[in-house]
C-alpha cells in the first residue's frame, strides 16, 4: 500500500471506525474452536490484515499463540490496548500486506491456523497457504462480487461493504487460489452481519495436506 493509503487507514481508526465492532467474525467464531480440538497441543495462529484485533484477541482467548498484522499503526495501538485491558497475549505487527511476507519474528516459521477476514487480494491469499503448517488450517471471508453483489444493490437495500468491485473478488476466484487446499467449507452468498447488514461474501476453509 501508500503512505497515502496507510494514513487513510490511521486516520479512520483514530476517528473511532469499527469501535463497536468487538465480537468476533461469526465464522472465526465457529471454525477456531474446532481447529483446537483437532490439536493436542498448543496452535500458533496468525490473523491478516486484523484491524484493532477483534479475531486476534478471540484466539487469544482461546488459547492459540497468535501474531496479528496490519498496516494501520492507529489499529494496532488499539488493539494492543484492549489486549493489555483484558489481560490477553498476541504479538502485533505492523506490515504492508501489499509487500512480500517477511519471515523474521514474529512472523518466523508455520503457522496452523491463518485467518483473513475480508481483505480481497489472492496473491496474498496464496503466499499465506505457503505459511501454513502441515496439517495447518486457513480461514479466508472476502467481499463477493459479481452478479450476487450487483444485483442485490439497488438503493434502498444495498449489501454493505466496498461499493466498487476493485476490493471485492470475482465468483470463484477464492476457491480456485485454495486448490491446494482440502476444502472443508465454501460458500458464496448473501451473509447477514450480527448487526443486520447483508453482505455479499465468499468464504473458505481449507486444510493443508500433511
Amino acid at each position: 500500500m501508500s503512505q497515502a493509503d496507510k494514513e487513510r487507514w490511521d486516520q479512520r481508526y483514530l476517528g473511532g471506525a469499527y469501535s463497536t465492532r468487538l465480537s468476533p467474525s461469526v465464522l472465526v467464531e465457529k471454525w477456531a474452536p474446532l481447529v483446537l480440538a483437532d490439536s493436542a497441543g498448543s496452535l500458533r495462529a496468525f490473523d491478516v490484515a486484523c484491524g484493532a484485533g477483534r479475531n486476534t484477541l478471540y484466539l487469544s482467548k482461546l488459547g492459540f499463540e497468535v501474531v496479528g498484522a496490519d498496516i494501520s499503526t492507529a489499529a494496532l495501538e488499539r488493539a494492543a490496548a484492549q489486549a493489555q485491558s483484558q489481560s490477553l497475549s498476541a504479538e502485533w505487527c505492523q506490515l504492508d500486506l501489499d509487500e512480500t511476507l517477511p519471515i523474521a519474528p514474529p512472523l518466523q516459521g508455520e503457522f496452523d491456523f491463518i485467518v483473513l477476514v475480508r481483505y480481497a487480494d489472492l496473491e496474498l491469499v496464496e503466499s499465506l497457504i505457503k505459511r501454513l503448517a502441515p496439517g495447518g488450517v486457513l480461514l479466508v471471508e472476502a467481499h463477493l462480487g459479481g452478479p450476487l453483489f450487483t444485483e442485490s444493490t439497488d438503493g434502498e437495500h444495498s449489501v454493505g461493504g466496498p461499493g466498487s468491485e476493485r476490493f471485492r473478488l470475482p465468483p470463484g476466484a477464492l476457491a480456485a487460489a485454495c486448490a491446494g487446499l482440502v476444502g472443508v467449507f465454501e460458500n458464496e452468498s448473501l451473509v447477514t452481519d450480527p448487526d443486520g447488514t447483508v453482505m455479499a461474501l465468499a468464504q473458505f476453509v481449507g486444510r493443508r495436506p500433511g
